[in-house]
């Protein structure tokens, strides 16, 4: 069931009017609320592919088993040990077959072994989100034997079966969760438990509610479906023979493409989640001002890379454990992270050189520290640091969109051919919805000025009616002016 549907709209009104007007029992109201919106998740989840929902209940199943064992066995070290092992192993297993298994098999077997089989492994289907509720699980577990027993705020070792079932539930609502189950913001078990309990109208946050989903909207329907329609030339043969200025701004295309798309989601589920009383991870924060790659990750899918970090990157050694590495632990965190992306080695290739870039930017700050900073000349390098970053990245895209080698190298030399004149109409489209985007990150750098500048009451008064009306013409363009629906990019991951 996609965001962009008048299907999810009949679905949201009648979730949302249950959920907030039926005369709940005080008494029941939060068990009540909770397992309503567990069931709507799990219809959302089954609209188009109902039996994918065995494999989200098999996870949330073993996650909400593994959690009980672990605040159970308090006393048992070894105990909790094998059963955080066991819940990790078991989610990975689950996430390799259905997503990695005809990678592994076509790359490790000879064709001759495994074509005879008369079984075809690209044909096992890929459940909607299995990359994001694995994480939201493995995280589950880890938070609770990190407790040592103790459990975590708003998940507390039950002290009665009324209580042990009492948690299997909120561990199944936590898992299905709709607004964030199929394209995230990851979110992690410390950041979400404690929030469960009983929800009325009056506390819902309904300014920023309305804004998040005004700009996910805005964002998804308007921007990334208006560019998908020029960006399908970033296909080869299509890309072959283009002028050079048509090529450059297909590449920006796509740049703002998958972030209108990815952030446009996130921002929705925000809103959705916020309806329901729940606060979700802010998951973009202006990625494209990034001046490094380093800062990139610390802006771009803000939930995957914390995650990454917490639950990898640390326990891996992180930087406790010298310089050489602290190199290799970021590159191999990359290497995974851009395997989530898919099962392709070109997002390995994708994250691997995002891993090799970080390597290199903290070996260069260990070395030169902030030399490059200094001087009247700063906001110039910042500048300049910025542009190099954002075609970095937009470069690395080409592997998402090309995930043949040889076809995405072909586009750079098509570049550097850079044939003359220009097709005016992909590149008026280009340019037109590609605009929100650059405004949209220029504003995150002119707006902390503005409003920390001191000004009148004029001024500041003046700069909230232009937000507003920035709402209120994303509103009309929402109506007015979006694409042809399509299902999100992040949904393939």
């Amino acid at each position: 069931m996609l965001f962009n549907s008048w299907t999810f709209f009949v679905f949201l009104v009648l979730t949302f009017g249950v959920y907030h007007f039926f005369p709940w029992p005080n008494r029941w109201r939060m068990a009540c609320q909770i397992g309503l919106l567990t069931i709507a998740s799990y219809v959302f989840y089954a609209w188009h592919t109902p039996w994918l929902v065995v494999i989200l209940a098999a996870s949330t199943w073993i996650n909400a088993y593994v959690t009980l064992k672990l605040v159970q066995s308090q006393s048992n070290p070894q105990s909790r040990k094998n059963w955080v092992a066991f819940a990790i192993l078991a989610n990975l297993v689950v996430l390799a077959f259905f997503k990695y298994a005809s990678l592994l098999v076509k790359s490790l077997l000879p064709g001759s072994w495994w074509s005879q089989w008369g079984f075809d492994f690209s044909q096992i289907p890929l459940p909607v989100g299995i990359s994001f509720f694995t994480f939201q699980g493995i995280s589950l577990v880890v938070d609770i034997y990190r407790s040592n027993g103790r459990g975590i705020e708003g998940l507390r070792p039950p002290q009665s079966r009324k209580e042990e079932g009492k948690l299997v539930v909120e561990v199944a609502f936590f898992k299905a969760f709709f607004p964030q189950l199929v394209a995230g913001p990851i979110v992690k078990a410390h950041e979400f438990m404690h929030q469960i309990g009983g929800k009325f109208l009056s506390a819902v946050d309904w300014e920023n509610a309305i804004k998040n989903l005004i700009m996910g909207y805005f964002f998804k329907m308007v921007v990334a479906d208006n560019l998908k329609e020029v960006t399908a030339s970033l296909a080869y043969p299509a890309f072959v023979g283009m002028p050079g200025i048509n090529l450059l701004f297909l590449l920006y295309g796509y740049s703002f493409q998958i972030f209108a798309d990815f952030a446009g989601y996130s921002l929705i589920a925000i809103g959705l989640a916020r309806l329901f009383g729940y606060q979700l991870p802010v998951n973009f924060n202006f990625p494209y001002i990034s001046a490094s790659i380093t800062e990139f990750w610390r802006r771009w899918h803000i939930s995957l890379s914390t995650w990454l970090k917490e639950y990898l990157y640390i326990p891996l050694g992180g930087n406790r454990k010298g310089a050489a590495r602290t190199y290799v632990n970021l590159i191999i965190v990359m290497l995974l992270g851009g395997l989530w992306h898919g099962a392709a080695w070109s997002y390995m290739v994708w994250g691997g050189a995002h891993g090799l870039f970080l390597a290199i930017e903290r070996l260069w700050v260990s070395r030169f520290g902030g030399r490059m900073r200094t001087g009247w000349w700063s906001g110039l390098v910042r500048v300049a640091q910025v542009v190099f970053t954002f075609h970095l990245v937009s470069l690395l895209w080409l592997l998402f969109q090309l995930p043949k080698f040889d076809q995405a190298v072909l586009f750079c030399r098509e570049i550097l051919a850079w044939k003359s004149g220009f097709l005016p109409q992909p590149l008026y489209v280009l340019i037109i919805f590609g605009s929100p985007v650059v405004l949209y990150h220029l504003w995150a750098l002119v707006r902390p000025r503005l409003e920390g500048a001191g000004g009148s009451r004029l001024q500041n008064g003046l700069l909230s009616f232009l937000t507003d009306l920035s709402y209120a013409v994303m509103l009309v363009l929402i109506l007015t002016n979006s694409g042809s629906p399509g299902e999100f990019i992040y949904f393939q991951f």
